[in-house]
């Protein structure tokens, strides 16, 4: 009977380590990061090692997008798997609310019902608060991730441009102390000040933004460690943030997050802020590339996605764990902010060897393929099989194909247009799917194979022209062959009308 017991326990050990579990998914999402600034991608002035071992154990898609060329947008539509152009949804102010309706079934939420432990840490920028309602930076701020499916959040709340310049956890700010309120505002004029600290107004006191010498685009309200930000706030500084060590802090807690779930399946939505405006790299990477901070905050990034990587070799859960590389949208140079790339720019960043949007026209804001094609980097080593795929994948596409990959039923009326991508994210389809859409700042624009069609006047924007390009043959969408092609731009024209318009 001794041996029998013995024998049950090494056969239900054995049939225990060898059962596949669910797997782990890590989105790890960078922050106005280009088709061109990653080494696998073409880049040669960036070193990105940890991001190129990441490519080279996985699958490189070269036809990956964003759904938007404009940060808040595109997370909407990753997370919700519906477009944000059908909410009229843009780049969210300060103080915005939430932005994703607590009703909806989302990403999280997805993970969630398939027994994940899910979390957020970084960049949130979908707003944060109730419609109509103040948010009460002192109090709870709610509703927001925790309403969405993600059961922890730490969050840089809106982004790093933006005040407040303060982390939220869960629903609290942290560090905040009682004897000093923190109250936000978009105008000086509704803010409030109630003896507790006041920070410089850039617009008054320019003298005050001594971390870069000027700034403009409206990043000079509140000075927040010399530099200027978008919006006002008052009071809060025991809980201000320190620019240049954001990233270690968010590294430290994406790391404690795997060591603390590493037996439980788990959903990490790692958002990082690099390499957005404002660049302020920690001083350990600052003049590692020749191209200025934002090259400097590239390095950052690829690093901290070497921390991540190294945590799950550690803990034993790198074979088993999905990895999802991306970005939110195209790259943009100094956008308000002179920290030595528009001098770089000025004098021709592309002819210096380096161009962010690779082969591809425009960036951040713009309908090109620069706004929306962006490093698309999937791994799980013991499923997928490491190369490169021209498959055409769209971030949108998430909750769809994680529903089917996990045997999860997405109720009626949600994630409206998502479409399952799973194959292909598995290097099992090789081509993706036949269309996808892009949006910038109210433009729309269509991908049917290697055709691309923008839309022309909207409501929105009745100056614009309609476009056609043949990106097989020019990539870099310099030649508009609309005239030459009838009845194709009407086809292509028809099928966008009827994507828009599907309620």
């Amino acid at each position: 009977m001794k041996n029998i017991f013995q024998l049950l326990i090494v056969l239900f050990v054995s049939v225990s380590c060898n059962a596949q579990k669910q797997p782990n998914v890590i989105i790890i999402y960078g922050d106005d990061v280009g088709y061109g600034d990653v080494g696998a991608y073409g880049s040669e002035l960036i070193p990105t090692p940890n991001i190129d071992k990441l490519a080279a154990n996985g699958l490189r898609f070269t036809d990956g997008h964003c759904s938007a060329a404009t940060c808040t947008p595109s997370r909407y539509s990753m997370l919700t798997g519906v477009y944000a152009f059908r909410n009229g949804l843009s780049v969210l102010p300060p103080n915005a609310p939430l932005s994703i309706s607590t009703d909806a079934f989302t990403l999280p939420s997805l993970f969630k019902s398939a027994g994940y432990h899910t979390a957020v840490i970084g960049k949130w920028h979908l707003g944060l608060g109730a419609e109509g309602v103040e948010t009460d930076w002192n109090g709870e701020v709610k509703p927001g991730p925790l309403e969405i499916g993600f059961d922890s959040a730490f969050l840089l709340p809106s982004t790093n441009d933006r005040v407040p310049s303060v982390y939220l956890e869960n629903y609290k700010v942290v560090n905040l102390s009682a004897n000093d309120p923190l109250y936000v505002a978009k105008k000086k004029a509704n803010l409030k000040v109630d003896g507790n600290t006041e920070y410089p107004d850039g617009t008054v006191n320019p003298e005050a933004m001594t971390y870069y010498m000027n700034t403009g685009r409206g990043h000079n309200n509140t000075v927040i460690n010399g530099i200027g930000r978008m919006g006002y706030m008052s009071g809060g500084k025991s809980a201000l943030w320190n620019d240049e060590g954001m990233t270690d802090v968010f590294v430290k807690r994406a790391k404690n997050y795997i060591k603390q779930h590493k037996d439980e399946p788990f959903f990490l939505y790692y958002a990082a802020q690099d390499i957005h405006v404002p660049r302020a790299p920690h001083k350990r990477f600052q003049g590692k590339t020749k191209l200025g901070y934002r090259g400097d905050a590239m390095v950052q990034f690829d690093w901290s996605v070497g921390e991540i990587m190294k945590t799950l070799e550690a803990q034993g859960l790198l074979e088993n764990t999905i990895v999802i590389f991306s970005s939110d949208n195209g790259p943009v140079y100094d956008d308000g902010y002179n920290d030595g790339t528009t001098i770089m720019q000025s004098y021709g960043e592309i002819d210096r060897g380096h161009d962010a949007s690779g082969k591809y026209r425009g960036g951040k804001y713009q309908i090109y393929e620069g706004g929306t094609r962006v490093p698309f980097i999937v791994s799980w080593p013991s499923q997928i099989k490491p190369g490169v795929s021209d498959a055409l994948v769209n971030q949108v596409d998430f909750i769809a194909s994680f529903a089917q990959l996990l045997n999860q039923n997405i109720p009626n009326g949600n994630a409206s247009d998502s479409r399952s991508s799973i194959n292909a994210f598995l290097g099992k389809d090789t081509k993706g799917h036949s269309y996808t859409i892009e949006e910038a700042l109210r433009r729309i624009a269509i991908r049917k194979g290697n055709w691309k069609y923008i839309i022309g006047p909207t409501k929105n924007n009745k100056n614009a022209k309609p476009e056609l390009y043949n990106l097989e043959t020019d990539p870099g969408e310099q030649n508009n062959i609309i005239r030459f092609h009838p009845d194709l731009v009407k086809e292509l024209d028809e099928q966008l009308q009827n994507i828009i318009n599907k309620s």
